[in-house]
């Protein structure tokens, strides 16, 4: 039976500030979220956006100069627009099927370092998605989701084995958010590599656009990797 042409963003809905003082929420990285949105929509699929309780904010860096293009912006700032209208009207995880979908993909943000491990929602969602034969992809902190996203038949998780990429520690030690992080407890993207038995690789710069595909998972590392590993969930996609 041939997969939906259909994916599922994953966006975080946690929330934080970054550093002392606030002014510097962390949520969802709009242009993660807005890039993939493009790609699969281009390539006609319907896309459906959630998260864990249906509810979002946006990260404040995610909206600076440089982040988005004109017309992205434009984009994000039309409430009309089909982006933004999904956006506003999030799904919640556990009112959506898995077996609606032929890709699922993990946006992010620092803020889903807060949720991601815990949200058994969108987690089941995307072992669907995989036990349907399907691409699980995510990009930048997106890896946090992955503790608990298990094969059905194995019954281990899907990145065992596996080569991924996502956010750097160096590039958290650059943003000089590393101690407010810890503070949170939650683990960083290559902590959950290493425990959950996947070979964690990056780009030779930090802020450099990069992915990884290995078999139907499919990884980036940064923000500037979003749209790439978004194609490159695609031409998996292509394949099964």
């Amino acid at each position: 039976m041939p997969l939906p042409r259909r994916a599922l963003i994953a966006v975080t809905s946690a929330k934080a500030d970054l550093f002392e003082g606030g002014g510097h929420q962390t949520g969802v990285f709009i242009g993660e979220a807005e890039h993939p949105f493009n790609v699969f929509t281009k390539a006609g699929f319907e896309v459906d956006l959630a998260s864990e309780t249906g509810e979002w904010v946006a990260d404040w860096l995610s909206l600076q100069p440089g982040f988005l293009t004109e017309e992205e912006r434009k984009q994000y700032d039309d409430k009309g627009s089909e982006f933004r209208k999904k956006l506003d009207n999030l799904n919640k995880a556990a009112d959506l099927d898995g077996s609606n979908y032929g890709i699922f993909f993990a946006s992010a943000g620092h803020a889903a370092l807060k949720d991601y491990p815990h949200a058994k929602g969108l987690k089941r969602l995307a072992m669907t998605v995989w036990d349907n034969g399907g691409v699980v992809s995510t990009v930048c902190h997106g890896p946090a989701i992955f503790p608990g996203i298990n094969d059905g038949k194995t019954g281990e998780s899907i990145i065992k084995g596996k080569t991924i990429t996502g956010f750097t520690s160096e590039a958290e030690d650059d943003m000089k958010v590393t101690d407010v992080l810890r503070s949170w407890g939650e683990p960083f993207i290559e902590e959950h590599a290493k425990a959950l038995g996947a070979t964690y690789v990056r780009p030779k710069g930090v802020w450099d656009g990069f992915h990884i595909t290995d078999g139907q998972v499919v990884t980036g590392t940064n923000p500037a990797s979003a749209r790439e590993t978004a194609e490159a969930a695609l031409k998996v996609f292509e394949t099964l």
